[in-house]
C-alpha cells in the first residue's frame, strides 16, 4: 500500500497541511482586518478633535494677543492730556510783562486793524491822522491832574471863554462808570471851578443827563464811550466846543485790561471814533491824548 501511493501521498499531504495552516492564517487575518475597519472611524474622530482644540487655542491665543494692545491704548490715553490747553488770555500776558505807555502809534494801528476787513483801502487812508493831531502822551508818571496841566497849560482862560450849553470842552473817555467818578475826584487840582458831568449810564437815565447837560455851561465830560455816543446821537451833547479828548488808555482794571482790551467798550470806543471825533481831528479843531 505504501508503495502503491509512492512519493506523491507525502507530496500531498504536505500541501494539504499547507493549506490548511494558509486557511488558518486567512482566518486568523479576517477579523484583524474587520478590526482594522472598525478603528479607522475612531481614527478619524480623534482628528476632529485634535483640530477643534487647536481652532479653540488658537482663538485663545488671539484674545490673549489682542487684550495687551487695549492695554497699550489705555495707557497711552491716560498718557495724553486729558483737557486742551488753555489760551493765553491779557492777564496772562501781561502779568509776565511790564506795562508800557501808549503812543499815537497804538492808536494808529488798533484803528487799521480794527477797519481792516471793514473798509476799503481808500477809507482806510481817509481814517489816518496826522501826529500834529495829538497830544503828548503819558509816560505813567503823571496823576490826572498833573497830565492835563501838561497838555492844557491855558486852561483857566479857555473855561472862562467857554459860554456854550450842551456842549464841552474837554472829554475824558473811560472803560466804566467806577473809572469815570475816580477820574473826577483826581482832577479836582486841575479843574478849578470848572463844572464836570459824568456820562455813563450806571443808575443815570439818559434823559436826565441831557437836561443837566442843558442846565447850564459844562466843561468836562467824564464817561463811557457808549453812553458819550448815545447822548451826541439823540443831539443832548454836542461837540461844537471840544478842543481835547484824552483817552484812559494806559488804566487798567483787575484782569489787567486795558479800556481798548475789553471787546464791548472796544466796539462802542471805534465806534465815537469814526462818526464824532476823527472829524474834527482832521479839521484841527479836536486833539487827542493819550493818559
Amino acid at each position: 500500500m505504501g508503495d502503491d501511493l509512492g512519493d506523491e501521498w507525502w507530496a500531498h499531504e504536505g500541501k494539504s497541511d499547507g493549506s490548511e495552516a494558509e486557511e488558518e492564517t486567512r482566518q486568523e487575518k479576517q477579523p484583524t482586518e474587520k478590526t482594522n475597519t472598525k478603528t479607522k472611524p475612531e481614527k478619524r474622530k480623534s482628528v476632529t478633535e485634535t483640530t477643534d482644540k487647536a481652532k479653540k487655542k488658537k482663538k485663545t491665543e488671539q484674545k490673549e494677543c489682542v487684550i495687551p494692545q487695549k492695554k497699550d491704548t489705555e495707557d497711552d490715553k491716560s498718557t495724553k492730556p486729558k483737557r486742551k490747553r488753555k489760551k493765553k488770555t491779557i492777564t496772562d500776558v501781561l502779568s509776565s510783562s511790564e506795562p508800557k505807555p501808549g503812543c499815537p502809534a497804538d492808536l494808529q494801528n488798533l484803528i487799521t486793524q480794527h477797519f481792516s476787513d471793514k473798509r476799503s483801502v481808500i477809507e482806510q487812508e481817509e481814517l489816518q491822522l496826522l501826529d500834529s493831531c495829538f497830544l503828548s502822551s503819558n509816560d505813567l508818571t503823571h496823576t490826572v491832574s498833573s497830565y492835563l496841566k501838561q497838555v492844557c497849560p491855558k486852561w483857566s482862560k479857555i473855561q472862562k471863554q467857554h459860554t456854550e450849553q450842551s456842549s464841552v470842552v474837554l472829554l475824558v473817555v473811560c472803560s466804566s462808570a467806577l473809572r469815570a467818578i475816580e477820574l473826577i475826584k483826581q482832577m479836582t487840582a486841575f479843574k478849578g471851578p470848572a463844572k464836570a458831568v459824568k456820562l455813563f449810564a450806571k443808575h443815570i437815565k439818559i434823559e436826565e443827563q441831557v437836561k443837566l447837560l442843558q442846565k447850564g455851561v459844562t466843561h468836562i465830560g467824564v464817561g463811557t464811550p457808549g453812553r458819550i455816543s448815545a447822548l451826541i446821537e439823540k443831539e443832548g451833547l454836542s461837540l461844537k466846543a471840544l478842543k481835547y479828548v484824552v483817552l484812559d488808555w494806559n488804566w487798567r482794571d483787575q484782569k489787567l485790561r486795558r479800556m481798548v482790551d475789553v471787546p464791548e467798550v472796544k466796539l462802542d470806543f471805534m465806534k465815537l471814533l469814526e462818526s464824532s471825533i476823527l472829524n474834527g481831528c482832521k479839521e484841527e479843531k479836536v486833539k487827542i491824548g493819550l493818559f
